[in-house]
């Protein structure tokens, strides 16, 4: 029996108006805007961040993904498949209503069902047979099988206001009226493509933040972000181009912040149905069947990558080259595992064991604007594809709200994205972007290829019913091995990424590459 306790806080009171943008006490120049302001739309870095200003969960996390208290205070597993959780006492919404047990059991029961998800909490919640609330602030949930990483799980979701949230519709939180939380910043005012405005909940539970307005300007292009901070009209920008590092780092009156981040950039190969978009024989024909389906083809690829060469010439150094789904840091990673140098003469051969001696041709997918150097690594892998004997017939770049929602609906066949770690091990990458796809047990919701391998989902189901830490840990390394010998996807890179902002201001660059409100402190 594992138990977990911290300080409960005081009685808080609240209040809550929609009002018009406000003179901002800080401004921050964001890469990407969020395609919903509704907590539960999507569970993609650009809307998690921003929940985060104005949501909670029921675990918080810090800089390094170590998940403490947040919502939730105290946790007991009564036996493997029953757990008891204790709730913050003293909590308000934004709208002056008591944060109670049954709010969180309307959020975790909620976001079983988004309508048009493109990255669904699901398999945050997948597990839970019930829960029940026990009194005002305690709940009781029932698993269906062992699940020792429960509260990591259902601990990233984030809790809304049940009255306020009830029936409402993703338009009813983009207007603010369904944005009710309990976070430490309460909705201002959205204007879609241009700005988020936040304001300071003065009777916030937790540590005060240190500014009051705060205005998020959504500007996409990397060289308009720095040059929007050199010319003072933002007070700090985040996704910083590895070309201006230098520059700003030696630009008076300007810092520079930098952290190796959990985020795998990664090349995906569709095998969800028995052609794949954009992929065809010399007659420009779909060829059937599916040449992702053969574990060949997908090695051959992954050879075809010279990912050094993309880290030294296009991101200036600011990558981990990789051949696995989460950073050494982190649980369940393989040390053996290691990144092979490009190898197009052992791409050809494995082309041709696979029945592709003369290749075939391909259209390479990728966002333009999603994190730094996407377009342009797009186009340089379309490249490096053709020296290892594909006909590549186009690169096509798109803005990331674009693109995102077509890798999710299986528009690509060959497609580049990435996925951030979130928790402190591999389990929640792996069961999101690899497990066999099942939207009733909640499994795959990242999957966007289809990849299926019952000898990885046996061996990650094993890993994900085991208590012990560290053999739990063993176990995801081993389900890791298995899907990265098929070449479940091509790993690429872990980002280093880059924030920059005025003196007179502190910034804490986290793992999980957020950008929140919270992070930002004033200089003493």
């Amino acid at each position: 029996m594992t138990k977990f306790r911290a300080a409960l806080a005081g009685l808080l009171l609240a209040t809550t108006s929609l009002t018009p943008a406000l003179a901002a006490d800080l401004v921050i120049g964001r890469s990407t805007e969020p395609s919903a302001i509704d907590p539960h739309f999507s569970r993609t870095g650009n809307n998690q961040m921003t929940a985060d200003n104005i949501f909670e969960p029921l675990l918080l996390t810090d800089e390094n993904l170590q998940m403490t208290p947040g919502l939730a205070t105290e946790w007991e597993n009564i036996d493997e498949l029953t757990w008891e959780i204790q709730l913050r006492e003293g909590v308000k919404f934004h709208d002056g209503s008591d944060f109670t047990a049954d709010d969180v059991v309307f959020s975790l029961e909620r976001v079983k069902d988004i309508p048009n998800s493109p990255a669904p909490f699901t398999d945050m919640v997948s597990s839970i047979a019930s829960v029940e609330k026990i009194d005002d602030h305690a709940i009781r949930i029932v698993t269906h099988s062992p699940n020792p990483a429960l509260l990591e799980q259902i601990g990233r979701v984030f809790i809304v206001s049940q009255a306020a949230a009830e029936g409402a519709s993703v338009e009813d939180f983009n207007a603010g009226t369904a944005a009710i939380g309990t976070g430490p910043y309460r909705f201002v005012n959205w204007r879609p493509a241009e700005s988020l405005t936040v304001e300071r909940f003065d009777d916030y539970w937790g540590e005060a933040p240190d500014y009051g307005t705060l205005e998020f300007r959504f500007i996409s292009n990397d060289a308009a972000r720095t040059a929007a901070l050199l010319s003072g009209s933002v007070d700090l920008i985040d996704a910083v181009a590895p070309s201006d590092v230098a520059r700003l780092e030696n630009t008076p009156g300007l810092k520079v912040y930098g952290v190796d981040s959990g985020r795998l950039v990664y090349l995906a190969l569709s095998m969800r149905d028995d052609t794949a978009p954009g992929v065809v024989n010399a007659q420009g024909q779909p060829i059937e069947p599916n040449p992702f389906r053969d574990a060949n083809v997908r090695r051959a690829i992954s050879h075809m990558i010279d990912r050094q060469l993309i880290i030294d010439r296009i991101l200036n150094g600011a990558a981990v080259a990789s051949a696995q789904i989460v950073p050494e840091v982190l649980g369940g990673h393989v040390p053996e595992l290691q990144p092979q140098p490009a190898d197009p003469a052992r791409a050809r051969e494995l082309l041709a064991e696979a029945g592709f001696p003369d290749g075939f041709g391909i259209t390479l997918y990728s966002s333009n604007n999603r994190f730094p150097g996407d377009g342009d690594i797009a186009q340089a892998m379309g490249q490096m594809l053709a020296r290892g004997g594909l006909q590549v017939n186009g690169v096509v770049t798109q803005p990331y709200n674009v693109y995102a929602g077509a890798a999710t609906n299986g528009e690509y066949g060959a497609f580049v994205f990435s996925l951030g770690a979130s928790t402190p091990n591999a389990e929640a990458n792996l069961r999101a972007l690899l497990q066999t796809r099942d939207t009733d047990a909640g499994t795959g919701g990242f999957n966007r290829m289809r990849y299926s391998n019952p000898e990885f989902d046996a061996a990650l189901n094993e890993a994900v019913q085991e208590f012990d830490p560290d053999l739990r840990n063993e176990k995801l390394a081993e389900a890791t091995r298995i899907a990265m010998e098929d070449q479940a996807i091509v790993p690429l890179y872990f980002q280093r990424v880059y924030w920059a902002s005025k003196e007179g201001i502190d910034f804490t660059p986290n793992l999980a590459e957020r950008t929140v409100a919270t992070d930002v402190r004033a200089e003493n």
